[in-house]
């Protein structure tokens, strides 16, 4: 799996966080032909929540968990992210990737809010016949809380890692990590601390850009690089080429 790549698509550049379940259709379509045109030996898409998840997840608090008889929660909010997500598909398939959907809910399991299990043998058979599975972040079981929210940047570190993957690019609405309105080209976990990162403007129960540094650092520790670039740049991650954002690496 070495060759293939993860490209997460941040929710906030796929739908309007300031309303309920707006997918940014313009936006996709755009992403979608740039994945289209890639040459690229596999690609997993993971994408947020954005509009569609989070205010559902916040109205029900299952960042607190689910206990017996109060479950209705997860089912809202799963079919909240499972209509981006076959939003997102539709529209790759509209440029001709051969896309398919996969559910964390069917395959996850969490322990307290942290993901510790997730099928990947399917993903590796999908990859092998050049289909593209397209992730989300999503509600899944938590042995110890119930339920909780698996962000799509979660789902970044634990499958980038499960897969073997050394190729991991996420795609946002700004040009990479800023700190004072500046791109910081490369970010370790010793120069973090004296970064002014702020988390998320909209409704997000998942961390926003701290919590995406939180994982990737993760991820850095494990030897696995990564690049937080504009939606814009997308074709030039997937080319390999400068994309004028931020790297996240290890020491």
């Amino acid at each position: 799996m070495s060759k293939t790549c993860i490209l997460k698509l941040g929710g906030s550049v796929i739908t309007d966080k300031r309303a309920d379940c707006s997918v940014n259709t313009e936006q996709l379509a755009l992403v979608a032909a740039a994945i289209a045109g890639a040459q690229s030996d596999g690609i997993v898409v993971i994408h947020g929540a954005g509009s569609c998840g989070h205010p559902e997840a916040r109205r029900y608090r299952l960042d607190a968990g689910a206990t017996a008889g109060e479950t209705e929660g997860i089912f809202v909010t799963h079919k909240a992210v499972s209509s981006l997500n076959a939003e997102v598909v539709r529209t790759l398939r509209e440029k001709g990737v051969q896309a398919v959907g996969v559910h964390p809910l069917h395959t996850g399991i969490a322990q307290d809010g942290r993901l510790v299990g997730f099928e990947t043998r399917h993903l590796r058979q999908m990859l092998a016949l050049g289909m593209v599975p397209v992730i989300h972040g999503d509600v899944v079981m938590d042995l110890v809380r119930g339920a909780c929210i698996v962000s799509g940047d979660q789902l970044v570190r634990y499958l980038a890692a499960g897969l073997g993957i050394h190729r991991v690019g996420l795609a946002t609405d700004v040009p990479g990590v800023l700190d004072d309105g500046q791109v910081v080209p490369r970010i370790t976990r010793s120069t973090v601390p004296s970064l002014s990162i702020g988390s998320s403007t909209h409704t997000d129960v998942t961390g926003g850009m701290r919590g995406k540094i939180d994982e990737l650092l993760g991820l850095a520790d494990a030897g696995i690089g990564s690049d937080i670039f504009h939606v814009s740049r997308v074709g030039d991650f997937l080319s390999e080429k400068p994309h004028g954002g931020t790297m996240v690496r290890g020491e």
